[in-house]
């Protein structure tokens, strides 16, 4: 039996955000759902607001100003986009059900071969963007293992309701910021990866269509007799009319695609334009050798991953 599309090209970002409670979820336990989700979206919001804070408090020194303004961006597009992502619930159902309707459906090998073979590409992606981002994710929270005991802090420059120099408040503190950065950084690439390979997939439905094309046959080079050409022209009626169905629904599908992501991809691109600006200025600040050097340098290249991640599959989309 063939995989499901959905399965094959949004397998690992359903399992990620099904985890954090984000995916649409089954009607069972709906109260418990709704109470983590809200738990994991808590987490995102507070440290939204106490980046806010911090910014406040550190108004016009513009190295601690520039230090917490690149997960401010951060913080601020991932809130966004995963509201977002719940908000348009209906729209992604419809997505998903038009992904495994009949038509798209592959019909043969071949097809088969296509499919795999976009869903593979966009799975290595989304995966180098996923062990970028959590590799810097674990550079910062090494970060305060190279304070000495009397000026440790938290791995984060943002307002905390507790100090970072008594136990267990830093224990605290430290936990809350690394689950909550740790969260972003799974909720981020997972929310952009079912954008992107949902138009992987209608890249790949258009490469289909374009094999069916070739298939179709020059009727007076290929027949033999009347009877002959009649049933070569039946065939290619038939391949002609199901290209014609099949490149409508993908339109549609990539349409409604754009519908629903349009302003999670320009509010992404536009944030991640101020944080590699950010980035830039910071790596000229911090030690050229630290561990907090590596890391934004680390985040400089998920960023520039990112970026590319959206370019590269609206070019593919654009060729075909």
């Amino acid at each position: 039996m063939a995989v499901k599309n959905t399965s094959l090209f949004l397998g690992r970002p359903k399992k990620i955000l099904s985890a954090h409670g984000v995916w649409p979820h089954p009607n069972n336990f709906v109260i418990l759902r709704k109470l983590y989700m809200l738990f994991v979206m808590w987490t995102q919001y507070s440290f939204l607001l106490f980046e806010i804070i911090y910014i406040a408090n550190v108004w016009g020194d513009i190295d601690a100003v520039s230090e917490a303004s690149y997960l401010l961006f951060t913080q601020a597009s991932l809130c966004y986009k995963s509201t977002a992502f719940m908000v348009n619930k209906q729209s992604l159902l419809e997505l998903l059900e038009i992904m495994d309707c009949e038509i798209f459906e592959p019909k043969s090998a071949e097809h088969e071969k296509i499919l795999a073979a976009q869903a593979r590409k966009i799975k290595r992606l989304c995966l180098f963007f996923l062990t970028s981002a959590t590799t810097t994710c674990t550079l910062w929270a090494m970060i305060p293992l190279f304070d000495a005991a009397s000026k440790r802090s938290f791995p984060f420059r943002i307002w905390m309701p507790v100090t970072p120099l008594r136990s267990p408040d830093y224990e605290l503190g430290y936990l809350y910021q690394m689950v909550s950065i740790y969260i972003s950084a799974f909720l981020f690439i997972s929310v952009d990866s079912v954008a992107v390979s949902m138009i992987m997939f209608g890249c790949a439905q258009l490469e289909i269509i374009m094999d069916k094309i070739q298939k179709i046959k020059y009727v007076f080079e290929s027949a033999d007799s009347e009877e002959k050409r009649r049933e070569i022209i039946k065939i290619n009626n038939e391949y002609l009319v199901e290209c014609i169905k099949q490149h409508q629904t993908v339109e549609r599908f990539i349409q409604l695609c754009e519908d629903t992501y349009h302003a999670n991809i320009f509010f992404q691109l536009t944030g991640t334009v101020a944080i590699i600006c950010n980035i830039g200025l910071r790596i000229s600040i911090v030690e050229p050798n630290s561990v907090q050097f590596f890391s934004m340098l680390n985040y400089m290249v998920t960023m520039l991953s990112q970026l590319f991640l959206y370019c590269w599959c609206g070019h593919e989309l654009t060729i075909r």
